[in-house]
């Protein structure tokens, strides 16, 4: 008899979500689906909003990576000005683009991912999260908090809030920099940086202990999109869209995210709310692709760094490839984009322009219709807008990262369950390491609700015509 395993909720992720395992009659996995089950509505509630205030509202959609929605969104509405915005503002928003960077990724590895790899995939889920790492390693969770105060105080400094900061509107940024935050910046920079040494090395063993995890949480070939320089530079604000394979063959490059719709499809599911993305050129499902660090370290040629590009080097060379495929990369990825975003703003503090008072380009409604990219920590965002001649909100299109990669997470899922899952019994540790598959892609379910630390986990094994024939739910 056929059964199905559902783990419910997924923690430690930014959301709610739930896993289904699906069994055979030989109680062998026969596929896994990772289901987001809530709904909000932005892109429907949006409409007949100003274009002006999109911005403010779609950065509420995130508690976690605001600033990835109130960048894409002010890039739309510089579009829907035509208006070129002032060098200081261009500058500014990179910057605040790469403390989230800074935070995001922070998050991700100090607070959510950490835990399994120090405390140990069969450790007590009581225990298993930050506050027994603190017990276990105060000085390291201790270095991890700070790094991301760091980017959240950047955040501040330029947005005046941590979070939700109405700072970037269409036309620019509200606001300069000052010199008293490019001060606290300077001197909190020698800090971050030693702790990203510390991050790095801790990473690098990691790998010799997980082997078999680097091998089997969603090692299996993909395209990879995100954004590059005109010179093939990672990029995380401007530049143009590059598809690769996993071979290293560019498929596409030089894309525009005014054309999305000619290389990109959505596809709907009945059993998630959340969309499934694809490369057009290939049809669905077989179009699966990645973005966010992996696929942005894939696709450039190299960061343009020093620091940076030598760790992407090592990155590469530990790989032993080209193109890295396995999704648990993920992790190693992200602290390699955390020493490219320090030098950039390192870079980017010392720059004259951040204090120039010019910050914002004035104008009224000159199109119609704009589609706004840039990186987001998890990813490639799209912002498309079409208004109407008072720059009211017409209709709304969102393709947040985490709906990018959600092929790639369900095969993820379904690869680590048939490596680890035998017949009925399920261990704590296995079901830890199906959760960690997800968690390797940090997905944010485009909700500012998060779940982090210990969550009651609710497991089903339910027969081939509904029944619920054993449950276990973890408090």
């Amino acid at each position: 008899m056929s059964k199905t395993v559902v783990i419910d909720p997924i923690t430690r992720i930014e959301g709610h979500a739930k896993i289904s395992i699906l069994l055979d009659d030989a109680g062998e996995v026969s596929d896994a689906r990772f289901h987001v089950v809530e709904f909000r509505g932005f892109e429907k509630f949006c409409e007949g909003r100003p274009m002006w205030e999109m911005a403010s509202i779609t950065a509420r959609i995130c508690g976690i990576c605001p600033v990835s929605h109130l960048l894409a969104s002010a890039k739309t509405g510089d579009k829907i000005q035509a208006v070129k915005i002032p060098i200081a503002a261009n500058k500014l928003r990179r910057m605040m683009n790469l403390a989230q960077i800074t935070q995001s990724h922070a998050l991700s590895f100090f607070h959510l991912s950490s835990p399994d790899f120090l405390l140990g995939w069969d450790s007590d889920p009581a225990t298993r999260n930050i506050f027994g790492l603190i017990a276990a390693d105060p000085e390291l969770a201790r270095k991890g908090i700070r790094l991301r105060q760091f980017g959240q105080q950047v955040i501040k400094i330029l947005g005046s809030r941590k979070i939700h900061p109405a700072w970037a509107v269409p036309g620019g940024v509200r606001y300069p920099l000052l010199e008293e935050g490019c001060s606290w910046i300077r001197e909190r920079l020698p800090e971050s940086q030693e702790t990203l040494t510390i991050a790095l090395d801790l990473m690098k063993r990691l790998l010799d202990q997980f082997g078999t995890e680097a091998q089997v949480f969603g090692e299996f070939p993909s395209l990879f999109m995100g954004l590059v320089t005109p010179d093939g530079l990672w990029e995380h604000y401007d530049g143009h869209l590059r598809i690769m394979d996993s071979e290293g063959n560019i498929v596409a490059d030089r894309l525009s995210e005014d054309d999305y719709q000619t290389f990109l499809g959505e596809a709907v599911e009945p059993w998630s709310y959340l969309k499934f993305p694809y490369y057009k050129p290939l049809g669905y499902p077989e179009g699966i692709y990645r973005v966010g660090p992996l696929a942005r370290l894939n696709i450039c040629d190299r960061i343009g760094t020093p620091l940076a590009d030598r760790a992407l080097q090592e990155f590469r060379d530990r790989a032993g490839k080209r193109v890295v495929t396995s999704s648990f990369f993920y992790h190693y990825a992200r602290l390699v984009e955390i020493l490219a975003a320090l030098e950039g703003i390192e870079a980017l503090v010392n720059d004259p322009d951040v204090l120039s008072p010019r910050t914002r380009a004035e104008a009224g409604i000159n199109q119609l219709e704009a589609v706004g990219v840039s990186e987001a920590p998890r990813g490639t965002l799209f912002h498309h807008y079409q208004v109407d001649e008072n720059g009211l909100i017409e209709k709304v299109n969102l393709i947040i990262a985490t709906g990018q990669n959600n092929l790639a997470m369900n095969k993820t899922v379904a690869q680590i369950a048939k490596h680890y899952i035998r017949g009925h019994e399920i261990p704590e540790g296995l079901l830890n390491r199906v959760e960690a598959g997800i968690r390797a892609f940090d997905p944010c379910l485009s909700c500012s609700t998060h779940a982090m630390g210990e969550m009651p986990l609710h497991i089903q094994l339910i027969g081939s015509k509904g029944e619920v024939i054993n449950e276990v739910w973890r408090h």
